[in-house]
C-alpha cells in the first residue's frame, strides 16, 4: 500500500535523463509511485555505477498479475506482504540471502515476525515501509457534529446514528474490498480473515448500514479532499491523512486534519522489496536492496510520505515532529491491538470482492 495520486516524475526524469546503452549495467524497478526519494535514487546511480529504470503501478492487483504473470523483465518490486505470500506460493520469487546483506540487521525484529507469517524465514522479502488503516478527519467538522465520540473509534463509521451526522460534510471510503471488509470483521469481534459465512454476512450488514452516509469509495482522492474540505471523514491510510494534514497546514486552512489508530485495532500493513525469480540482473537487485537499507536512503522517504519505516537505524534521522508521532509510529500497546496482512485464497478473496462490488454499486 502507498499513495497513488501523486506521479513519480522526479524518478522517471531520472531514469530517462541517461540513455542505456547496450551493456551498460541497470536496475529495472517496478513500485509505487514517489516510493523512493529522488536524491536517494541519484546517490545510488553515482555511487554504483546502476542506472535505475522506475516503472510504477496504481494497485497491488496490477503488481500481481505482473509477477505471477512471470517475464515482466523487473528486477525489484514492492509487495505487500498477501501479494508477497502468493507470489511465494507461485513460486515467482528469488530467495534474498541474509549473508553479507549490509544493514539487515538494522530491520525492527517486530516487522520480521510479522512478515514471517507469510514468508517463513523471512528468504524472499525484505521489510521496508509500514502504517495502518485508519481515520483521517476534519477535525473540527467532525467535533461540531459529534462533540462527545472519541475522535479514534470506528464507531464514527460503523454506527449509523454517528455516520449520518457526518453525512453533509462527506465520509469517504478506501477502495479496497480486502482491507475493509477485515477491518469490519475485527470491528465486530470476529477473524479479520474469516471465511464463515455468517461472519461475511454480519460485515456485509455493518457496511449496508454505512453506505447510506458514504460520499464515494476511492483510492488517493482522499489526500486532497480532506486537505481541501471536501470530506471530513475518511477511512484511509495513515500515510495518505498525514499528506492531506501537511498540504492543509502549509495552504493556511482553517481547520486541521488528523489521523487517528482505530482503538478497537487495525490493520498493520507493511510493503516489502522482493526479487522476481526471473529478475535480468539480480546482483543490480541486490546492490538496489543493500542501498535501501541504509538508513539514509529510507529517512528522506519517511520526511516526505509520512509511512514509517522499516528500518530501525533510520528513525533517528525522521524529523522529529514525524518521528514523536503515534499515529505514525504507534506505541507498544497501540501495536498490540494490530492485526498483520495475511494472504487469502483466490475464492476467498472473489468472495469478498462480489460483496464489495454490491457496495461500491450504490454509491453509483
Amino acid at each position: 500500500m502507498a499513495p497513488l495520486s501523486r506521479l513519480c516524475l522526479p524518478a522517471l526524469f531520472l531514469a530517462m535523463a541517461v540513455p542505456v546503452q547496450a551493456g551498460d549495467k541497470v536496475v529495472n524497478l517496478y513500485s509505487w509511485a514517489d516510493y523512493v526519494a529522488p536524491e536517494t535514487l541519484q546517490r545510488f546511480e553515482q555511487e554504483t555505477g546502476i542506472h535505475v529504470r522506475y516503472d510504477t503501478f496504481d494497485s497491488s492487483e496490477v503488481l500481481e498479475t505482473k509477477l505471477l504473470t512471470g517475464g515482466s523483465g523487473y528486477d525489484v518490486v514492492v509487495p505487500s506482504s498477501s501479494v508477497l505470500a502468493r507470489g511465494l506460493a507461485a513460486g515467482a520469487l528469488r530467495e534474498i540471502p541474509h549473508e553479507g546483506l549490509k544493514g539487515y540487521a538494522n530491520l525492527d525484529p517486530d516487522l520480521l515476525e510479522k512478515l514471517a507469517a507469510v514468508d517463513p524465514g523471512n528468504l524472499y522479502g525484505v521489510p521496508y515501509t509500514w502504517g495502518t488503516l485508519g481515520l483521517g478527519m476534519n477535525v473540527e467538522a467532525v467535533k461540531q457534529r459529534l462533540p462527545n465520540v472519541p475522535l479514534n473509534s470506528l464507531d464514527l463509521l460503523f454506527k449509523p446514528e454517528y455516520a449520518s451526522k457526518l453525512k453533509d460534510c462527506g465520509i469517504a471510503i478506501l477502495d479496497s474490498p480486502q482491507e475493509v471488509f477485515g477491518l469490519a470483521l475485527h470491528y465486530l469481534g470476529k477473524d479479520p480473515y474469516s471465511t464463515d459465512k455468517a461472519a461475511l454476512s454480519a460485515a456485509e450488514v455493518l457496511l449496508r448500514q454505512l453506505q447510506p452516509n458514504v460520499l464515494y469509495v476511492a483510492t488517493g482522492r482522499q489526500i486532497s479532499d480532506l486537505a481541501n474540505g471536501d470530506v471530513c471523514q475518511a477511512l484511509t491510510y495513515n500515510g495518505d491523512a498525514s499528506m492531506a494534514a501537511d498540504q492543509a497546514r502549509k495552504a493556511n486552512k482553517p481547520f486541521e486534519v488528523a489521523y487517528r489508530i482505530p482503538q478497537e485495532g487495525t490493520l498493520v500493513w507493511q510493503d516489502n522489496l522482493a526479487i522476481p525469480k526471473d529478475a535480468p540482473h539480480p546482483e543490480a537487485a541486490r546492490a538496489f536492496i543493500e542501498f535501501m537499507l541504509r538508513p539514509e536512503s529510507v529517512a528522506a522517504l519517511t520526511n516526505t510520505l509520512f509511512f514509517a519505516t522499516a528500518n530501525q537505524a533510520a528513525t533517528p534521522l525522521v524529523d522529529e515532529a514525524v518521528r514523536s508521532d503515534p499515529d505514525i509510529y504507534p506505541l507498544a500497546d497501540v501495536r498490540a491491538r494490530l492485526y498483520a496482512d495475511q494472504t487469502m485464497s483466490l475464492k476467498d478473496m472473489r468472495q469478498r470482492t462480489r460483496l464489495w462490488t454490491t457496495f461500491r454499486s450504490r454509491q453509483e
